[in-house]
């Protein structure tokens, strides 16, 4: 376990992790008050479709009513924003949830008992790490069905092989040490092993990697939606959001900051979303890896 007093000491030797915890408070409260923040209009059956307002192709300034004005098709950008939080964490969260718990599984296999099962394992992930991960991704969008589901299904499948090879490496190292090879001695099970003495002395790595990661996965999920691959017109999202102003980055002659509003705002969410994830990551590798702390 974590000592409380030398977590908050790391902490104050790095002031920009708390700058990435302050940020990621930020959202999470935007996140769970999104109802309060931008109430859905009455009679509204999917809390996630943004509100529109016309169907003309002109973006609308900010206004009291739309404090970030409308985009493309007359959508309320303040709205998909403040929702599309909601849906960057879905994104993030599970993807990296589900390919932690992956990379955990296949890993500690392949790394514990080596042989023919970690030459599978290991194969089968070189072949899907041997496609660029995006390309493989709006691949398996397409094959999929264009949709927010589609999207965590294609990033979990490209992101699997990179924690797993990771925590095999890990386990490597660790099974070899004498407090394993004593557990093996008494008589210990193959399970016990692995979840009480291998896994919490090598998945640190994992734990800072994990929450690197999780800018990055929005970073990807943001540009698959751009691409038209992600959430159905008029889901909040970022990407999406960004997707509504690609025709709109520069104005007519003369104006050319006429439709700033329209990429710049949904730009800086997600601008500030993954620098509070890598901020965050940032401490957790001062905090976790033993090497930093011994320094």
């Amino acid at each position: 376990m974590i000592d409380f007093k030398y977590l908050l000491y790391k902490l104050r030797q790095n002031p920009l992790s708390i700058v990435g915890i302050i940020i990621i408070l930020i959202f999470i409260v935007i996140a769970i008050l999104a109802p309060v923040i931008a109430p859905p209009p009455e009679g509204t059956i999917d809390p996630y479709q943004i509100p529109r307002y016309g169907f003309s192709p002109t973006p609308q300034p900010p206004s009291a009513e739309h404090p970030f004005g409308l985009s493309e098709g007359q959508y309320d950008i303040f709205y998909g924003l403040i929702w599309g939080t909601r849906s960057a964490f879905k994104v993030g969260l599970l993807v990296i949830g589900s390919v932690v718990v992956i990379g955990i599984l296949l890993g500690s296999l392949a790394g514990y008992f080596g042989g023919t099962v970690d030459e599978i394992i290991m194969r089968i992930a070189d072949i899907f790490l041997a496609f660029p991960a995006l390309i493989l991704a709006m691949a398996i969008t397409v094959a999929l069905g264009p949709s927010l589901n589609s999207v965590i299904l294609a990033l979990i499948t490209v992101s699997w092989p990179i924690y797993t090879r990771l925590i095999r490496g890990d386990i490597l190292s660790v099974r070899e040490e004498d407090y394993v090879q004593s557990a093996k001695g008494i008589g210990a099970s193959h399970s016990r092993i692995i979840v009480r003495h291998i896994l919490p002395n090598s998945i640190y790595p994992t734990l800072v990697m994990a929450s690197l990661d999780i800018g990055a996965v929005v970073l990807s999920a943001a540009a698959l939606s751009f691409l038209g691959l992600g959430a159905p017109e008029g889901y909040a999202d970022w990407g999406q959001m960004i997707q509504f102003a690609r025709n709109w980055i520069v104005g007519p002659p003369g104006n050319p900051l006429a439709y700033w509003y329209t990429v710049t705002i949904p730009g800086l969410f997600i601008l500030f979303f993954v620098l509070g994830w890598n901020l965050l990551g940032d401490a957790f590798r001062d905090i976790l890896d033993p090497r930093l702390g011994k320094r």
